[in-house]
C-alpha cells in the first residue's frame, strides 16, 4: 500500500514508532483498533498554502470525468480535485478569514469539510499515518490529538471529545461541478510538492473487493466498494446505495429527486447517474451533510444504519 509515496518521503521518516509519536493513553477506542499505514506522520503532506486557479484555467489539467469535492461557502465556490487529494488528503484552507479543513480518505472514498475552529480554538491539521476502521486519522498541530475523519471528532489527546462543525460537500465530476459553479475556483497542481497528479497512486483499488485494513463491522448486502451516500439526523443514520438509486431512476428516468424523511425531517435526494453523484437537501433546498463513501466504510462506522431500497 502507498508504495508510490515511499519514493517521495524523506528517509528519516521511515523510523517512526508504531504510534507515529502520538500519545494514545486516553484514546476512546482500543489501541488495537488503530493501525499504522505505510507512511508515518506527515509522510502524506497536507497542503497548508493552497493555490487556486479559475475554472477556465483548470481545464488544462482536469478532464470532464475527473472527480472533485465541491464546496460553496457564502457565495465562494471551490473545487478540490481528487487526483490532488489522493496525494495529500488534507487541505488547510481559508474562506474569507475563516479556517476550513478539507479532508479526503482514498481508502474509504470519503471527502469531507469542516470548520477548523472548535470550542474557541483554531486548529490546523496533518495526516497522522494512522487509521481507524481503514479511515484516515487526522491530527491537529496545536495539541497533537487524533481526529476521526468520518466521525469528525477527536478520539485522543487533550482535545478528545471535541467535535468539528461539518460543511456540506458535493462529491461529483468536474463537468457537473463546473456546470453548477462556472465561477468556481479550483485547487491548483502547484502545491509546492513534486507529485505526478495525473497518475493514480491507488490503481485498481476502487474496483477491487479487497479492504487493506481491518474494520469493526462488515455487511455483505452490497459489494465492498459500492458507492453510497449516508446521512445522520438526530442520531439516526440512513444510506442510499447508488445501485438502489439506479433501479429507481431506470424506471423513472426523468425523476427530479427522491423524497424521503428521517426523524420527521423531509429530505430530497438528487441523483445524477451520468456523474455518479448524489446530493441531499432539506425541503427548502438547503444542502445537507451527506457523506459519499464506499459501502464498507459507511457500515464500519454505522452498523445500525437504515438502508434505502429501490425495489
Amino acid at each position: 500500500m502507498f508504495g508510490i509515496f515511499w519514493l517521495l518521503v524523506a528517509p528519516g521518516l521511515l523510523n517512526a514508532s508504531s504510534d507515529n509519536g502520538f500519545d494514545l493513553s486516553n484514546s476512546e477506542i482500543p489501541r488495537a483498533r488503530i493501525e499504522q499505514g505505510d507512511p508515518p506522520r506527515d509522510g502524506i503532506p497536507a497542503i497548508n498554502k493552497p493555490h487556486f486557479v479559475s475554472a477556465v484555467d483548470a481545464q488544462a489539467f482536469l478532464k470532464a470525468t475527473d472527480r472533485v469535492l465541491g464546496v460553496e461557502i457564502d457565495g465562494v465556490a471551490r473545487a478540490y480535485p481528487v487526483r490532488i487529494l489522493n496525494y495529500h488528503e488534507i487541505v488547510n484552507d481559508n474562506f474569507d478569514g475563516a479556517g476550513v479543513l478539507i479532508s479526503y480518505c482514498p481508502l474509504c472514498g470519503t471527502g469531507m469539510a469542516f470548520r477548523s475552529s472548535a470550542d474557541g480554538r483554531d486548529y490546523s491539521f496533518g495526516v497522522s499515518g494512522l487509521l481507524y476502521n481503514s479511515d484516515v486519522l487526522m491530527y491537529d498541530r496545536q495539541t497533537e490529538s487524533l481526529w476521526s475523519q468520518i466521525l469528525g471528532r477527536a478520539l485522543s489527546g487533550s482535545a478528545r471529545g471535541t467535535e468539528l462543525q461539518s460543511i456540506p460537500v458535493i462529491h461529483t465530476s468536474w463537468k457537473e461541478w463546473s456546470d453548477m459553479q462556472p465561477l468556481s475556483e479550483v485547487l491548483s497542481t502547484q502545491t509546492g510538492y513534486l507529485r505526478e497528479y495525473s497518475r493514480d497512486p491507488y490503481p485498481g483499488y476502487a474496483d477491487s473487493g479487497r479492504i487493506w485494513f481491518s474494520v469493526a463491522n462488515r455487511d455483505r448486502r452490497y459489494s465492498t466498494k459500492e458507492w453510497v451516500i449516508g446521512l445522520e439526523v438526530d442520531g439516526q443514520t440512513r444510506a442510499w446505495p447508488f445501485s438502489e438509486l439506479d433501479k429507481l431512476w431506470k424506471t423513472e428516468p426523468h425523476k427530479a429527486y427522491l423524497e424521503d424523511h428521517i426523524r420527521g425531517q423531509r429530505l430530497r435526494i438528487y441523483y445524477q447517474p451520468e456523474s455518479r453523484s448524489v446530493r441531499i437537501t432539506d425541503d427548502q433546498g438547503r444542502l445537507l451533510n451527506g457523506i459519499s463513501a464506499f459501502w464498507f466504510a459507511w457500515i464500519a462506522f454505522h452498523p445500525d444504519t437504515e438502508v434505502f431500497s429501490g425495489r
